[in-house]
């Protein structure tokens, strides 16, 4: 979340044209100029209690928080909403989610570029925020069961993710810069201290958002199930509310006109140099002695010179994807991780998507242990830790915690049954009849797969079989006291699968159910029931979660519930009410519960445990986000600090640009690894802490030959400019002067 911590004050384009207040040269004329009449000062902008902050500083503020509320706590339940709402698979949820990062961090050059050459910073904000709240309409009317299928929700959440983008990535290089504006010149300290309320109004809304809204999905149930809904309408609520409070401001902001882009002029003499250099090739024209001098037909002597000093810094910009890479996984594979964990800490449950708020809680608390306490031993060891060194080391913690992450998904794995792999399945066999029945499971060529003796209502277990293509007919041979029934089931690879053998008068019959995959959402309880009776059954598991399970052995779905203890659940057919005992219900595990007739008593319920508990705390995550964390703000601060530090003033724009586009790059080498390198999870993390510590020493060896700017260097010294000239033409020593 750094990177978008770390927002610079908006340069004056030094390069505009018919802006200067200022000419190089002093008007030489012997003729009086007359008096110019005298222009009534403008009204100062409204203060806030009597002090130098200006009062519209008020509604930036709020509305960087709401909307930081709004981005982070919508992307905190994604990952989630498309495994188990919209029924992706892992890779495609990951592949998806970093995507959509990806695109906003590179939407910001396209709201940078609407801002400065076209519509200026207010009227950008105001209609991309219009965009970016229609967004989360859509967003949310995708994540509403009852409105279409598969593919209406799909469509609407794309299209809805595609908006968000635009609108979170046009708005964010203009809020932090259009505060700064409302500042005079003469309150810089001022200024100083916005940015750093406006950075902890960026915190504040995502720490408080990655927790409420993984809440609003698990802890309130919307037909039946998570309310996605719910927890992608909260935050875009809170779009809208951060565009009226934006928009409340209007009158009094200072809105200063387009300046012009610094980042298209920077290109274009790039795109210059190149191209001049490629068509005066021949061995006749002397050589330069840099690329860059190519463009001095064209762009001025001071821009050249800042684009070279620019050159330098984003060369050693080329490594830095590889961290974002890293860093970016919170919300992806580290929140899957999570949901295979129990989240059960004794005094609260965690949710697996709320993990992420560790981010910017420890963010809070590392920035000052660094800046007070550990930067400073180690300087008093006399140890020079400079920027670069702070970054290498970053990058070797980032590289750590993915390792600590592999340890805990292999823990994770000797905890949790296998998965069925290409061409194999997961069969479990149900015997609901009242005797024993002996089932025998025959291949394409009658070759015995599995032959097993079920008492009745024997505990099953699942087992692995074995397919010759992706999809497979199996022979079921049942034999029940003198009865032989030979019956015919087809299965998919990939999937589990339940047997359920009933008796029908004196026959036995059989029916497959395909068993859901992920069946334990989201780490939550999951139940599902068999209703044995003649009659429709209708359970009311909490006050909101209702089900009804049709008769004669209807199957409900898995529903997902809280973990806890559940002695009396009332349950209600069309003559009688009774109450079932389902006993505890233990987190992460899967459930199923046949309701069987008892002449003497009430209905009962079977109780068989389909998949095992979580027994892993997720509480041994946090090794890994500290050290993510911890290398977050070693890395992020200083590379921010650094860049500005070893770049003119007119360039800031332009590496915070750089900056981003390095964070969408780390997205997308995420998004080919998920869909391409076919790694177990464990495997996938070593391979990028491996990448990762590759880079770091590429980047060492860079930082190790570059040679630091000072910042004396950078300041060149406007007010006297000699100019030579050759011939009859004297010199002129140019000053600045007042038009």
């Amino acid at each position: 979340m750094l990177e978008e911590r770390e927002t610079k004050e908006p340069a004056m384009n030094p390069f505009q044209k018919n802006e200067s207040k200022e000419t190089l040269f002093s008007p030489v004329s012997t003729e009086e100029v007359p008096p110019q009449p005298l222009s009534l000062p403008k009204k100062p902008p409204p203060k806030i209690c009597g002090s130098n902050y200006p009062l519209s500083i008020a509604f930036i503020v709020v509305n960087e928080f709401c909307e930081r509320f709004s981005y982070y706590g919508m992307k905190a339940v994604l990952t989630l909403y498309f495994l188990y709402f919209l029924h992706w698979n892992e890779d495609t949820s990951t592949s998806i989610y970093h995507a959509f990062s990806s695109l906003c961090y590179f939407t910001p050059i396209l709201g940078a570029a609407i801002a400065d050459s076209w519509l200026g910073k207010f009227k950008t904000i105001i209609y991309l925020s219009l965009v970016y709240v229609l967004g989360h309409v859509v967003k949310s009317l995708g994540a509403l069961p009852i409105l279409g299928g598969q593919m209406v929700h799909t469509v609407l959440s794309l299209v809805g993710l595609s908006l968000i983008a635009l609108g979170t990535g046009g708005i964010k290089p203009c809020v932090a810069a259009f505060g700064g504006d409302q500042f005079e010149e003469k309150h810089a300290e001022e200024r100083t201290r916005y940015f750093s309320v406006f950075y902890l109004s960026i915190n504040a809304g995502s720490l408080i958002s990655t927790f409420i809204t993984p809440m609003l999905r698990g802890d309130v149930q919307c037909f039946g199930e998570d309310c996605y809904a719910l927890a992608f309408g909260v935050p875009g609520l809170l779009m809208v509310i951060a565009l009226v409070v934006f928009a409340m401001g209007s009158k009094i902001y200072r809105k200063p006109p387009p300046e012009g882009n610094i980042v298209s002029q920077v290109v274009k003499c790039i795109w210059f140099a190149i191209s001049n250099r490629f068509n005066n090739r021949s061995g006749d024209i002397p050589k330069r002695q840099h690329w860059l001098d190519w463009a001095a037909e064209k762009y001025p002597k001071q821009l050249i010179m800042d684009v070279k000093a620019l050159t330098r810094v984003l060369f050693l910009y080329i490594p830095l994807p590889m961290f974002w890479a890293l860093l970016d996984q919170q919300g992806s594979r580290w929140t899957l991780q999570a949901t295979r964990m129990n989240g059960n800490l004794g005094v609260f449950v965690l949710q697996p998507d709320q993990m992420q708020v560790l981010n910017p809680l420890l963010v809070l608390i590392f920035i000052p242990l660094f800046d007070l306490v550990i930067y400073r031993l180690v300087s008093k060891c006399g140890i020079n830790f400079s920027s670069l060194r702070k970054m290498a080391v970053g990058m070797i913690l980032a590289s750590l915690a993915f390792a600590v992450a592999a340890a805990v998904e292999l823990k994770i794995n000797r905890m949790t049954p296998p998965q069925p792999g290409p061409q194999e399945i997961f069969l479990q066999v149900l015997n609901l009849a009242d005797d024993e029945v002996k089932v025998t499971v025959l291949g394409d060529e009658n070759n015995t797969l599995l032959e097993e003796s079920l008492r009745s209502f024997q505990m099953p277990h699942y087992a692995q079989l074995h397919l010759k293509t992706k999809s497979q007919d199996f022979h079921f041979y049942l034999k029940y006291h003198n009865l032989s029934v030979y019956t015919k089931h087809s299965v998919e690879e990939k999937n589990w699968y339940s047997l359920i053998l009933r008796e029908d008068g004196k026959n036995i019959s059989s029916m497959m159910v395909k068993d859901e995959e992920n069946k334990t959402a989201n780490g939550m309880t999951t139940v599902r029931f068999i209703n044995t009776l003649h009659k429709e059954v209708n359970i009311s598991l909490t006050t909101d979660i209702f089900l009804s399970v049709g008769e004669d052995y209807g199957v409900s779905a898995y529903i997902t519930v809280q973990s806890g203890e559940y002695a009396a659940v009332h349950c209600r057919t069309e003559d009688k009410d009774f109450l079932l005992n389902m006993g505890l219900l233990d987190f992460g595990a899967t459930y199923l519960f046949v309701i069987t007739n008892n002449t003497s008593q009430d209905p009962q319920a079977w109780k068989m445990k389909d998949t095992p508990a979580n027994k892993l705390s997720i509480a041994w995550q946090l090794p890994q986000y500290a050290l993510v964390t911890a290398g977050e703000v070693m890395f992020s601060v200083t590379g921010l600090e650094f860049s500005y530090a070893q770049a003119p003033s007119s360039m800031k724009s332009v590496l915070q640009a750089a900056w981003l586009l390095t964070v969408a790059v780390g997205n997308i080498i995420v998004l080919v690894v998920a869909q391409f390198s076919g790694l177990v999870q464990w495997a996938e993390f070593i391979l990028f802490s491996c990448l990762l510590l590759v880079v770091c020493l590429i980047f060492s060896i860079m930082g190790y030959y570059y040679v630091p700017i000072k910042p004396e260097d950078l300041q060149k010294p406007a007010d006297k400019q000699i100019l030579h000239t050759q011939g009859n033409v004297i010199n002129l020593e140019t000053k600045k002067t007042k038009l």
